[in-house]
């Protein structure tokens, strides 16, 4: 039943310039789903769905797709900003950031979704991450300094 309902949340918004959860579940309703307003939100999140500016400036819900890209150079350009070193023992990569930055650079890691990185830690200047191996810590290493150093 979510799958049919998220289909048809998915066609919903295509169709219409749907602005608030009680209309996208008054249309859910009409279209023979049973939903509260509870049940939208939590699918709002599940399908990643955003707001913005429709054709005539008002705002409505829209995949959020093609922002992928952009969601990246931001994460990107937090980790630059704020990066002052790394360095590694054994399968922990250190990373040091500018005072009181390090919870948004850890952040920027998760988002990044780095494979060799299993979690992060972060305090006020320092991040922890945990590597699944030695190797993969250099490996991440070298995939931050050029990301962090692109020339």
């Amino acid at each position: 039943m979510k799958i049919q309902r998220h289909s048809k949340i998915v066609e919903l918004i295509g169709k219409y310039d749907i602005e608030t959860q009680e209309e996208l579940a008054e249309l859910l309703n009409e279209s023979g789903f049973r939903v509260t307003q509870a049940t939208v939100s939590r699918d709002i999140r599940e399908l990643k769905l955003t707001k913005a500016a429709g054709p005539e400036g008002r705002q409505k819900y829209m995949i959020l797709q093609n922002r992928e890209n952009e969601l990246s150079e931001k994460y990107v350009r937090v980790l630059r900003d704020c990066f002052i070193s790394m360095d590694m023992a054994q399968n922990i990569l250190v990373i040091k950031t500018v005072s009181g930055m390090a919870m948004a650079a850890a952040a920027a890691l998760d988002a990044v979704h780095f494979s060799e990185i299993v979690g992060c830690i972060a305090g006020d200047d320092t991040i922890m991450c945990a590597v699944r191996s030695v190797d993969e810590t250099i490996v991440l290493m070298d995939k931050l300094n050029k990301i962090i150093y692109p020339d």
